[in-house]
């Protein structure tokens, strides 16, 4: 909002500042007096680490810089790996080209992990404050710095560790300030024996979200053994992935080691030995509506560990909302991008736990027609619709309109090309809709390109679909959820199948599965598919398919064919280069008892013309050539 001020109020400003300067001189004896005057405006380091508020002023920052893979503020970073299609004229080349280049998704940022350093020694200075502030303000910080570790082994492989500052002394010879890379089980070592050091002097509280705690310690170490053992077992499917140095690649023989650090610490947190959490439940009358809301219920949220945390009129919010609402009936007519596809939708099982297509044709080849469009994917896990705005279904208390066309008896179709577009139709008494005002309408973006639009962290809030206001949905880090599948498959690793079916039959309850897994249902697959379908949009996905040394399986670069989208559900190796879509159009045919209903077709966006080839070379992102240069002790990554 703009002000203004009076001519009056300039007058006196100006009046003020020159009286304050007047007495800043006339204080002052001499010119060198004045010249060497502290400045009363900024903070010296001792005055900050020393006041408890100022301190944590400083690690607010360095949460809020927190970085890693998939996030509300980029929304595309949550979609990739044709889990989607993206609605937006601008990004369609993401889907005409053959993959990824070397240095996609590289991360080095060794300013933050200094700045860290440098905090955690003027912290360690500090003589005023008290000794358990002083310890959680450590740990926290510790916390941080093997948070960003962990990302850059995700993405980089082994990195230096640098645990103290450096200074450059102008010598002439920066030798000194060079340091090779770490072997990738040594920085996963680090990280995990961090989360163990600091998390007693972290409060044990979920009622702590945006801190880090013991579970989001235990939550870290958790994952980061699991990842460790994922990659010392599968990483001999790819033996060309690997440096002779350990940079990349961890022995075979460690692998059961990290599995077991991996369940006990996320037993820890099951076991509530880092405070009380558990599966989000609040609305067992729709688990759809339950499962979606544990996204943006801030109250008394008890599966939620650790958090990205937005407020309103605060400065941070973000436009996750706008982006991505269904289009018809939004607040500025916005939204739309995220088209979540076919080949995620068709994963999720039936309630009674089996895989299978969505029924849209009869055993003779005849569409199945149906009176309300979402009738379709009604008897699935609740976790589709918690996930996926479907055709039929609403946003905000406004139904979406979403359908490609009107078919006529004799299998004529009648589209438009702009939104809820009119046309005279054979039989009708005057021209009628015959496309949906969120499309889909083909290449027109903003639209429901592939049938579906994303439900997952859409805010339902008024206003949050406007610019001026936005949204303060939450970004999760690590949730309950995830730590009972990672106890899941470390217990599987390790040979406990009946414990790792009790674990995952948890997760499954909640999304309104009938029939419960035993230990002999446990095995990889069931692994990933369980991981695919509850993590969806969560940034996780890409690691699973990196850890498991099955990404260049999965995206292989070839063109997929509707058999390929229908056949294998379930199957982790699955081919998912391509995303597909489902159209649902309304059958016109005045004095049927049909007319009106709806039938479904499985399309490819014409957009989509590339398939996604994912090589060697990108299990780890190549390391720039200037760092390269500047320090000849950093070996390149394997096949680039």
């Amino acid at each position: 909002m703009l002000t203004f001020q009076s001519k009056k109020q300039t007058t006196m400003k100006k009046l003020l500042y020159i009286l304050s300067f007047s007495a800043l001189l006339g204080s002052c004896t001499s010119d060198s007096e004045f010249l060497d005057r502290e400045p009363t405006n900024i903070l010296g380091q001792e005055e900050t680490f020393n006041r408890p508020d100022l301190v944590l002023s400083v690690l607010a920052d360095l949460y809020n810089r927190y970085y890693d893979f998939g996030t509300v503020e980029d929304w595309s970073s949550l979609a990739q790996f044709n889990v989607a299609f993206w609605s937006e004229a601008g990004r369609y080349g993401e889907f005409q080209n053959g993959g990824w280049g070397y240095g996609a998704w590289g991360t080095w940022d060794y300013g933050y992990i200094r700045e860290m350093n440098l905090f955690l020694e003027r912290l360690e200075q500090s003589t005023e404050l008290e000794a358990s502030e002083q310890a959680r303000f450590m740990a926290e910080g510790r916390f941080l710095r093997a948070s960003y570790y962990f990302t850059m082994v995700k993405r980089m492989g082994g990195v230096p560790i640098i645990l103290e500052s450096k200074t450059y002394d102008f010598s002439g010879d920066a030798t000194y300030l060079r340091f090779p890379r770490n072997t990738e089980a040594e920085v996963y070592d680090f990280v995990i024996a961090e989360a163990e050091e600091v998390m007693n002097d972290l409060p044990a509280s979920a009622d702590v979200k945006s801190r880090a705690t013991k579970a989001a310690a235990l939550a870290m170490k958790a994952r980061a053994a699991l990842y460790a053992g994922s990659i010392a077992k599968y990483g001999q499917n790819t033996p060309s992935v690997s440096l002779p140095g350990g940079e990349i690649g961890i022995p075979a023989s460690r692998a059961d080691g990290y599995y077991q650090q991996a369940l006990s610490a996320a037993q820890q947190i099951i076991d509530g030995n880092a405070g009380n959490y558990s599966l989000y439940l609040k609305d067992e009358a729709n688990l759809s509506n339950n499962f979606a809301a544990l996204f943006y219920d801030k109250s008394n949220n008890p599966e939620v560990i650790f958090v990205e945390d937005f407020m309103l009129q605060s400065g941070k919010a973000h436009g996750f909302t706008i982006a991505n609402q269904p289009r018809f009936g939004a607040e500025e007519e916005e939204g739309g991008r995220i088209n979540p596809a076919l080949n995620l939708v068709q994963s999720f099982e039936t309630l009674e736990g089996e895989y299978k297509p969505l029924p849209i044709m009869d055993g003779s080849g005849d569409y199945i027609l149906y009176d309300d469009p979402q009738d379709l994917f009604a008897n699935r896990d609740a976790r589709l619709e918690g996930t996926v705005i479907v055709p039929g279904s609403t946003f905000k208390d406004r139904e979406t309109d979403i359908w490609a066309g009107v078919q006529l008896k004799d299998g004529t179709v009648i589209s438009g090309d702009s939104r809820g577009q009119q046309k005279e139709v054979p039989g009708s008494d005057g021209p009628i809709q015959v496309v949906g005002f969120d499309g889909p309408i083909d290449g027109v973006e903003f639209t429901a390109q592939t049938g579906f639009y994303i439900r997952k962290y859409q805010d339902p809030k008024a206003g949050s679909g406007q610019r001026g206001v936005r949204s303060d949905v939450w970004f999760v880090r690590y949730r309950f959820a995830e730590v009972l599948l990672n106890a899941a498959e470390a217990a599987f690793e390790l040979g406990q199948n009946e414990l790792a079916a009790n674990y995952i039959n948890r997760v499954r309850s909640r999304a309104g599965i009938t029939t419960e897994l035993t230990a002999t249902d446990i095995n990889f697959n069931r692994i990933a598919h369980e991981r695919y379908v509850e993590f969806a949009f969560e940034g996780l996905h890409f690691f699973d398919l990196k850890r498991w040394r099955i990404a260049d399986k999965v995206l292989d670069g070839i063109s997929m064919e509707v058999d390929d989208l229908l056949s294998n559900i379930g199957d982790a190796t699955k081919r998912r280069t391509q995303p597909y879509g489902l159209w649902p159009y309304k059958y016109f045919n005045p004095g049927d008892p049909n007319n009106g209903d709806w039938l479904f077709k499985i399309v490819k966006p014409n957009r989509v013309t590339g398939a996604d080839r994912f090589q060697l070379g990108n299990y780890y992102s190549e390391i720039n050539q200037d760092i390269l240069t500047n320090n000849p002790l950093i070996v390149r990554n394997p096949n680039q």
